[in-house]
């Protein structure tokens, strides 16, 4: 299917729940597991097609020079344009082929190989998970990662809109969508609690300590990002440490991020 098949990461979004973490890095590149999240999702659809766009908006400058020539790269200025303005501006790359859709926020282990296995090119084919507290059609939640046809690509517009809107509601209630489940974690990142259980997911429940970190305290089931410091001293607990004095609050239930400058957290 490589051939006739484009790939979209979509990476451009402001990450605003995902503050203070995102006033330092842009969503995109923020890392889990020691591997920023675009990268992780740039991996998940190589196997698929070597024709893979990245749209950046939100840290335009560091997405870019991250990235680099490993991705076209599609600038939305002076706006973001959302999940489907997204593919109305990659229109003219896209060019005829069928597309697979990959949120760079999503974290999963799913092998999107099997999500085109057997797919007939037509139907809108999206990766879900059960959820029903969360779920987007029914009790099954979006994850990240959609197979969309030309015909409905073709028609979505280069302005600002969302998918769900602009296609997958539409298509749901003509019976044009198809659901396949995917087994295991799932998390969008797009909050600090979520963002810290993907990175313990990610590494087996233990601290994930970036590289260049100094680890001079404790460190208990929590991030510490690469270069950064936690002094003599200080325990964190369910944390995300950034520099030598962010650390933002990220257990279950931490709802709005705590901030603290140094001492124990």
């Amino acid at each position: 299917m490589g051939g006739d098949l484009a790939a979209v990461v979509l990476a451009a979004g402001a990450g605003t729940r995902l503050r203070p973490l995102t006033d330092v890095l842009p969503k995109a590149l923020c890392p889990v597991g020691n591997v920023a999240l675009v990268d992780l999702a740039l991996d998940r659809v190589r196997p698929l097609t070597a024709h893979v766009a990245v749209n950046v908006h939100a840290g335009r400058a560091l997405v870019e020079g991250h990235v680099g020539g490993r991705a076209h790269l599609s600038v939305e200025e002076p706006v973001a344009l959302g999940t489907a303005g997204a593919l109305g501006r990659l229109r003219d790359w896209i060019d005829g082929r069928a597309t697979v859709v990959a949120n760079a926020d999503a974290w999963h282990r799913f092998d999107l190989g099997r999500l085109a296995e057997g797919w007939d090119g037509c139907r809108a084919r999206l990766l879900v998970v059960r959820d029903p507290a969360r779920g987007d059609f029914g009790p099954w939640r979006y994850c990240g990662a959609a197979l969309m046809s030309w015909a409905e690509v073709r028609g979505l517009p280069a302005a600002p809109a969302g998918l769900y809107e602009a296609s997958w509601r539409r298509l749901a209630d003509q019976g044009g969508l198809e659901l396949v489940t995917a087994r295991g974690p799932f998390f969008d990142c797009g909050t600090p609690p979520d963002y810290l259980a993907a990175n313990l997911a990610a590494s087996g429940g233990r601290s994930v300590v970036g590289e260049g970190a100094r680890v001079e305290g404790e460190v208990v089931r929590s991030v510490v990002w690469p270069g950064a410091v936690v002094h003599p001293g200080e325990r964190l607990v369910e944390c995300v440490r950034v520099g030598g004095d962010l650390t933002v609050r990220a257990g279950p239930g931490a709802g709005a991020s705590t901030l603290r400058t140094g001492g124990r957290a």
